[in-house]
């Protein structure tokens, strides 16, 4: 199976998560289908979307059942990323009807998760398409899922952030309280912290980006500011360096993103997709 978007992730990483979720739903096995006999019969079935949104996960949904029984064959009939309509149908399933009954909630509570952080995410990314800022998502993931979760953002249209603390250097408040102020902070980090990996400061008021600015952080984040602020900020950060990427965090929502956008950001960070996204109605019915 090949790495789902690009290599985000690995097909034998995916391969050992899916073997967990199986293990924990079947558990001592599936008392239902076996009970019924159905380890020969053979039987096709329909995934449909219930509801309007974007799809993500057939891919790995696909991968789970064939775990189950190699020679089931699930055909995905909407790409990745597709809008679909309530009661449409995005895949077709055809094998072991015990794989397809064992397999069906796993796969659909993944896929329908996925879906509804890519639904959401579309909106955000709809309402700053014509500007030249990204949305990028954050480590506000669910532990264990982070990579599943940020795929689905990046389905909606999104780009990943660090997914995880080795990615890249972020001082953050707390870091910085740590290590006495933004400047010794990055002077601390500038020897120790392996090239190429860049340096990002969060900043909560204008004093805090001048000494961003003049100990030459890569990227520096406005934190929860005031648009009054946030655009002194930009400004002043523009007229110094404009080679410093500008990005802007806490309480994105969909009717502030674009006038925060407006003002000159090259990213705007928000864990909203993934943390207040809610699942997309998918289904399984047997059709034969």
């Amino acid at each position: 199976m090949q790495a789902v978007s690009g290599g985000v992730i690995s097909s034998l990483l995916l391969d050992e998560w899916i073997k967990e979720w199986l293990v924990e739903d079947i558990g001592r096995g599936d008392r239902t289908t076996e009970a019924l006999l159905l380890e020969e019969r053979m039987g096709g079935a329909q995934w449909v979307c219930k509801e309007a949104g974007i799809i993500a996960g057939l891919t790995i949904a696909a991968r789970v059942f064939q775990l189950l029984s190699p020679d089931l064959v699930f055909i995905p009939l909407v790409e990745e990323g597709a809008m679909c309509g309530a009661g449409q149908t995005i895949a077709t399933l055809e094998g072991s009807l015990a794989a397809l009954l064992t397999g069906e909630r796993v796969a659909l509570n993944m896929a329908m998760h996925l879906s509804g952080v890519a639904t959401l995410t579309r909106q955000y990314v709809e309402q700053i398409r014509d500007l030249p800022t990204q949305l990028v998502d954050t480590r506000k993931t669910t532990p264990g899922f982070r990579a599943l979760e940020k795929y689905g953002t990046r389905i909606g249209g999104a780009m990943n952030h660090r997914m995880g603390l080795d990615d890249a250097v972020m001082l953050k408040e707390n870091h910085i309280a740590a290590a006495g102020g933004i400047g010794k902070a990055i002077a601390q980090v500038r020897r120790t912290v392996p090239y190429p990996l860049s340096i990002e400061v969060e900043t909560e008021s204008l004093e805090q980006v001048e000494e961003a600015i003049a100990h030459q952080a890569d990227i520096i984040m406005l934190d929860n500011m005031p648009s009054v602020e946030m655009r002194s900020a930009v400004e002043m950060i523009r007229a110094a360096n404009p080679q410093i990427k500008i990005e802007a965090s806490g309480n994105i929502t969909l009717k502030t993103i674009r006038a925060i956008a407006e003002i000159g950001m090259d990213y705007i960070s928000t864990s909203a997709p993934i943390t207040r996204s809610t699942w997309l109605d998918l289904s399984m019915r047997i059709t034969s």
